[in-house]
């Protein structure tokens, strides 16, 4: 019996190739479904913080139109007015100034490009015009930067709200990725993710494409990234 006992035992062991093999297996397992399910989590937390930014920036947005009595319209404020009036009331770490965290630099013929963060497909640098009215790191890490266009530059004579949800040192900082603009509609001075209906840049063929090789690519993805619960998903 004793005998038979320490055979049993010793069948319900396991040699070094055996265990060698199993954590061969599940290191290949690992290096296979490790990448998708940081993708997720990275994903999961941009769309939470995306969110979260836009509360912030409609809160203050309301407040600062409750307390001016008029609705924050391009046509009610002078030059850089809005941007003064508006960082009042918002939690900001870090002021800016209009540009001096995230500034310009030059690529090709164009001078007027940003340092830091680049288009959708990440194939250019963004233009720095969008970034240059207002640049701030706000208390929970979202970095806020302000477009307060006339027209001499997009053209459009809008206010654009541009957020980087994870901070600079989180990257890719691309549009459509860690970076969303806003727009402040003229008609009704509301805050209205970009790409949505009546907001400036509507084409998701040219401003949210994995192939479109325009400078603006991603700009219209802020409306996609927060009504499509799978859409950080698929980046």
């Amino acid at each position: 019996m004793k005998n038979t006992k320490r055979n049993y035992t010793e069948k319900l062991g396991f040699t070094l190739a055996e265990v060698l093999i199993t954590l061969g297996i599940i290191g290949a397992i690992a290096a296979m479904t490790l990448p998708s399910l940081i993708n997720k989590i990275n994903g999961a937390e941009n769309r939470t913080a995306l969110l979260k930014s836009y509360s912030i920036l409609t809160q203050a947005l309301q407040r600062l139109e409750a307390e001016q009595g008029y609705p924050a319209k391009r046509e009610n404020y002078g030059n850089r007015q809005f941007t003064t009036n508006y960082k009042k009331y918002l939690k900001i770490t870090k002021d800016c100034g209009y540009e001096s965290c995230f500034g310009r630099t030059s690529e090709g013929d164009e001078t007027y490009i940003s340092k830091v963060y680049k288009n959708f497909n990440q194939t250019k640098y963004a233009p720095a015009y969008f970034f240059d009215d207002g640049q701030y790191i706000l208390n929970d890490g979202i970095i806020l930067m302000i477009e307060d266009d006339k027209g001499s530059n997009t053209g459009t004579g809008n206010f654009f709200l541009t957020v980087d949800v994870n901070g600079v040192n989180k990257k890719p900082n691309a549009w459509g990725k860690d970076l969303f603009t806003f727009q402040i509609m003229n008609d009704s001075g509301k805050l209205i993710p970009m790409g949505a209906e009546g907001t400036y840049y509507t084409d998701l063929s040219k401003y949210c494409s994995k192939t479109s090789i325009e400078r603006l690519n991603g700009i219209a993805c802020t409306y996609k990234a927060m009504t499509k619960k799978d859409y950080f998903n698929k980046l």
